[in-house]
């Protein structure tokens, strides 16, 4: 257990949130950062995206964000972000952006804050006259192989029909008797069919070709629609790799996901960044505080896991990131119980006693809900525990085994620049709700935008 003194020592460090609605000493800490991580405790608890998109709006707003990329699949957040732009697109309202999202767990991005946000970015950029220079919504990660063969297709077709057929016949390798393609990553890493990892190669490297003849040209910008299916040329390569490397031991499908993440960061921060003629872009990131926090201060990176937070922190000069974390010690969160199960309201048993939630939850006695500076703070720097345990619920909650499902050991002096403790938190409102979505809470008022 934790010394008095210490708590002490760190509970004048913290920073009330009551005291600060508009979070400006967190922005004076994320200062010059161009790429600020925001990360979540859980997949379903409302405050965290509450607190998250209030705090994107004020970077957008007064320190010019120009987007925000999420843990998620890159053609239905571009479908979101058609709209938010005053794009391309027949969707009309929030709830048609959104309804790409029909992929396992549906509720991290079909729920009631995430229609509130896009709704804020779609009226912002209703003020931008410039298309080029409205705040756009991505995705970083990779599940998304069939429809991202499809829509690199489907852009050929209109702009070059023979290349069309070349990546269809490409494609045609992947064609398997099942629609999940952990079947074909099984039969591939088993040798029971033959890999097409090439074909998939041949083709990123033809669209990559054709981008470059973009960047050949002083000052040239890829258009965005290029961009775009290049993209999802580089998730159908990088989802195989990643399939077939589920069947793999080790680490290997975690990290092939997280470097994918971080490559199509850059490839994003790269294209926005000559797409409006400035450097650099600045983008704000939204994933798990696993993926997030620097995989080097917890036992999974000592076990060889990397994540997205290590290699934004490699790749780039010290400063020009921010990572934030966020935890709670309490309350209710939407999660499933299996995979490809429904959403269920469940209550988040209290943290351990030796974990750094139950370090935080002491620290917010008589304060409330707060934010602890880390990085560039002495005292906290040197009084936060180090090697405690901390958890991390996903879109699976399983509390018979919290232990062994959701703690690990981390030093999250070195994972996070500044923690925000939300000490009892609430579930996340799915649009779609299931018969077990039911409990403690009184239902919200459905947004007047649907």
């Amino acid at each position: 257990m934790t010394d008095t003194a210490t708590i002490e020592a760190l509970r004048r460090e913290a920073q009330p949130l009551a005291q600060d609605e508009h979070y400006s000493q967190l922005l004076e800490q994320i200062g010059d950062a161009s790429l600020v991580l925001l990360g979540e405790a859980t997949h379903g608890t409302r405050e965290f995206y509450r607190l998250r998109a209030e705090i994107s709006k004020r970077l957008i707003v007064e320190a010019g964000f120009d987007a925000i990329a999420v843990e998620a699949d890159w053609p239905d957040a571009l479908r979101v972000s058609r709209y938010v732009q005053h794009g391309a697109t027949p969707d009309t309202t929030p709830d048609a952006a959104l309804s790409g999202f029909q992929r396992f767990p549906q509720w991290m991005w079909r729920n009631t804050e995430i229609v509130s946000l896009i709704e804020w970015m779609r009226a912002h950029n209703a003020h931008v006259p410039q298309p080029g220079q409205r705040i756009g919504f991505y995705g970083l990660d990779l599940y998304s192989l069939h429809a991202s063969m499809d829509a690199v297709i489907a852009y050929l077709d209109k702009e070059d029909p023979v290349a069309a057929r070349r990546a269809r016949e490409r494609y045609a390798c992947m064609n398997h008797p099942s629609p999940d393609p952990q079947h074909y990553g099984y039969a591939a890493a088993y040798g029971l069919r033959p890999d097409c990892e090439d074909e998939l190669v041949r083709q990123l490297r033809e669209m990559n070709a054709e981008a470059a003849l973009y960047w050949s040209t002083p000052g040239g910008a890829v258009p965005d629609e290029l961009f775009y299916a290049q993209q999802n040329a580089r998730v159908a390569k990088n989802a195989e790799t990643y399939y077939r490397a589920m069947f793999q031991r080790g680490d290997a499908s975690w990290n092939i996901r997280d470097t994918h993440m971080a490559d199509t960061l850059h490839a994003l921060r790269t294209h926005l960044s000559r797409r409006a003629s400035r450097k650099p872009a600045r983008i704000i990131v939204w994933a798990h505080n696993s993926h997030l926090g620097d995989a080097r201060a917890t036992e999974m990176g000592e076990g060889g896991q990397l994540n997205l937070g290590q290699l934004v922190r490699q790749n780039y000069p010290p400063g020009e990131a921010f990572i934030l974390g966020f935890t709670t010690h309490a309350g209710f969160v939407t999660a499933a119980t299996e995979w490809d199960s429904v959403a269920e309201l469940k209550p988040v048993v209290p943290s351990r006693i030796d974990s750094i939630e139950r370090v935080m939850h002491a620290v917010g006695i008589g304060i409330g809900d707060f934010l602890l500076p880390v990085t560039g703070n002495a005292t906290v720097q040197a009084r936060l525990p180090r090697e405690k345990l901390e958890r991390a619920i996903g879109v699976i909650y399983r509390p018979d085994t919290e232990r062994q499902s959701h703690y690990f050991h981390a030093d999250v002096a070195r994972q996070f620049d500044a923690l925000i403790h939300v000490d009892r938190s609430n579930a996340v409102q799915p649009l779609e709700r299931s018969a077990l979505w039911h409990g403690e809470e009184l239902p919200e008022t459905y947004p007047s935008g649907l």
